[in-house]
């Protein structure tokens, strides 16, 4: 598929990377436009129990499983979306005891992302939020991403969202 995107899109790739997923490893790749507005994630795996592969086979062999949406605020956006009555994805709470290790937040900061189920990361001087919904109809989930500075794609905290998406299962 990297391929067909490169071809007739005109897309870049990235380097493939494995993520550990619960059941086995998940070969990723990234496409994306050069000026990076449109970036997708091509994902395969060869264990049929990886939530990659599940998806895959659920669904005639492809298909979207996540989108992906920016915003400004992501604290703002997701108290919004959660008057609403939208549902994150829960992160285990021992993740951001390892954020503080990692990172030496602040506590007001390491509450406001447990409190709403944010992942994070650092690269440089940048900074990335992400929080997950969890998966519709046991097909798809949304994403909400802030980006400080940062240009990575949070692939530290990709086993996080696998582990806790394979505890609702």
């Amino acid at each position: 598929w990297q391929l067909f995107y490169c071809s007739v899109f005109g897309f870049e790739a990235s380097e493939q990377f494995d993520i550990a997923d619960p059941s086995g490893l998940i070969q990723s790749q990234v496409v994306e436009t050069t000026d990076r507005s449109i970036r997708i994630a091509l994902n395969a795996s060869q264990r049929d129990s990886t939530s990659a592969m599940r998806f895959v086979s659920r669904y005639y062999g492809g298909g979207t499983q996540q989108l992906a949406f920016v915003t400004d605020d992501i604290v703002a956006t997701l108290c919004k979306l959660e008057t609403n009555g939208l549902e994150l994805l829960p992160i285990p709470q021992n993740y951001y005891d390892n954020l503080e290790a990692r990172f030496g937040l602040k506590p007001e900061m390491l509450e406001t992302l447990r409190r709403h189920n944010i992942l994070y990361d650092q690269a440089g001087h940048g900074e990335f939020f992400h929080a997950y919904t969890r998966t519709f109809a046991d097909r798809f989930f949304f994403e909400i991403v802030q980006r400080r500075n940062y240009d990575e794609f949070g692939l530290v905290n990709a086993p996080i969202r696998l582990a806790a998406q394979a505890r609702l299962i």
